[in-house]
Parts: structure tokens; sequence; C-alpha cells
């Protein structure tokens, strides 16, 4: 038999909703491989997960001018609708210049926007995020991870103590976008596990 999750109103158990992206849009990039490896190893954990592309939600840099004439682009509301459906982020954060990536960061800044009748931050508040990079460097991306885990952890979400750094992320992966090492596997695995365990004892 399958985990039991939190219990919804039709008295079924529910499988904790992960919503898993990369912090880039770039076809060939380490980190989208990376989080569909993450997300397949959610789901054989017991996750409920939506993988999905940045790109097919473009959004201007934000403008907080253009918020007021306009509202949110549909980029910004499409992808706002996903995270508020969502118990949990898996996120695959590419490294920038020793920082976050322009593309989450402008994501996560029109996510924040409050809506009429919200609470404030109803798209990261009580969500729980397990963070993983990819990067060629030997670092891993762990630069761009420190302020990833500061920027989350300061608009209320439950970041896990754990993360997934792959260093050399040029050589990691082989023809069919696999990881080639057992261990970085097994790490990977480790933590999409610990998200799913997590968030689903916070639902129950």
């Amino acid at each position: 038999m399958g985990r039991s999750w939190g219990r919804r109103g039709d008295g079924l158990s529910a499988a904790p909703r992960i919503l898993a992206f990369a912090g880039s849009t770039r076809e060939e990039s380490y980190n989208k491989k990376l989080v569909r490896i993450g997300a397949d190893a959610a789901r054989a954990a017991g996750g409920d997960v939506t993988l999905i592309d940045l790109r097919d939600y473009a959004m201007p840099v934000f403008d907080e001018d253009l918020e007021t004439r306009d509202g949110l682009p549909e980029g910004a509301r499409r992808f706002r609708d996903l995270m508020v459906a969502h118990d949990a982020l898996l996120i695959s954060a590419p490294e920038y210049n020793s920082s976050i990536s322009g593309v989450l960061k402008n994501t996560i800044d029109w996510a924040s926007r409050q809506r009429p009748g919200e609470r404030p931050l109803a798209c990261f508040s009580g969500k729980v995020a397990g963070l993983m990079a990819a990067s060629p460097s030997w670092r891993g991306g762990i630069r761009g991870l420190v302020t990833v885990r500061s920027i989350l952890g300061n608009i209320e979400v439950l970041v896990l103590p754990e993360q997934v750094m792959l260093v050399k992320a040029h050589e990691a992966f082989d023809e069919r976008g696999q990881l080639k090492d057992a261990k970085q596997q097994a790490h990977v695995e480790k933590l999409a596990k610990k998200l799913v365990t997590i968030t689903g004892k916070l639902k129950a």
C-alpha cells in the first residue's frame, strides 16, 4: 500500500503537491536536466509532482508601474496559480555571477505580489522547498544557493537544510540526460524523499 498523507475533504489521502522547475530558460540547461531527475525521484517517493519550464511562463522585468497599469502579466498570473495550488517547491537554481539567476529572481518578485483578498506572500508562506544546483565548476552552484535560500527563507518558505550541488555538470549526464554517478543520483533521491516526507507531515 502507498503511504497516506494529509486528508482531503473527501476523506481520501492526498499526496503532497510539489512544483518543480529550474531557474533557467536555456534549452540544454544542466539545471533543467537535474530538476527532471529530482521530479522523477519525488514522484517515486510518493509526491504529486508538476514539472514546468519557466520559458512557458514568460514575464517582463518586474516593474510596479507596469503592474499598476496592466495588472499581472499572463505568465506571472499562470505561475502564481500553480504556486498557490502546490504545497512545496523543488528548484534547481543556476549560479550567475556568484548569485541567483535573473529569471529566477524576477519570477519570485512577480509571484510575491499580493492580490486583492489574498494574505501576504500567499504563494510562498508555509511552503517547503528543496534546493539543487548544477554547475560546470567545482563549487556546484553553492554561491547561488546561498542567495536563493536567503530569499526564500525571508518570504516564509521552510527551506530544507539538505541541498544538492552537482559539480562538473558538463560531464555529469549521459546521452539520455541521466546522472552517470550513482552517488550523485542517491543525493538527489535523498533530497526528493525528504521534501515529500516533510511536506506530507506538515499537511497531515
